[in-house]
């Protein structure tokens, strides 16, 4: 079984792999501890990423929004806010898909859901399709720019 360590540099590695491949400069800071893992250098702008694993769970792919970790009273989790990175980049190894998904559209939330198919209701409203999270449907055109707004 992986140590939570050991999924985070196999999905940092993933990404990383993606992003070169369609064709963006990726950046990493020298030290660790930071509130984002990488930067993506798209159309003129540097963008701050957070890198994440996701897993599949019935259909769906679950990006948790927050990080945790050990002190002296237990478990310590800690959700992510508005100035602290752009976009979180996700790799699912259940399909081995990397997903791009602006922080802006997911502020405040713990776990944001990606569904892979139809749901058992029919449900299409509020539904996060995961194929329009996909690093080629987003950063394949450099629509990361576009999700982002021109500012």
């Amino acid at each position: 079984m992986l140590t939570s360590d050991q999924k985070g540099n196999i999905a940092e590695a993933a990404v990383v792999s993606a992003a070169v491949k369609l064709g963006i400069d990726v950046y990493k800071p020298v030290g660790e501890g930071g509130r984002y893992d990488m930067i993506f250098a798209i159309g003129g702008r540097l963008l701050r990423i957070q890198c994440k694993w996701a897993a599949i769970y019935r259909d769906v792919v679950v990006l948790r929004c927050y990080s945790s970790r050990r002190n002296r009273n237990g478990l310590l989790r800690r959700t992510y806010v508005a100035g602290e990175f752009e976009a979180f980049a996700a790799y699912c190894p259940d399909n081995d898909s990397c997903y791009f998904l602006p922080l802006e559209l997911f502020a405040a939330r713990t776990q944001v859901s990606l569904r892979l198919g139809p749901s058992r209701n029919n449900q299409q409203l509020g539904v996060n399709w995961a194929r329009d999270y996909e690093f080629a449907a987003t950063l394949g055109r450099h629509g990361a720019i576009a999700q982002l707004g021109e500012r």
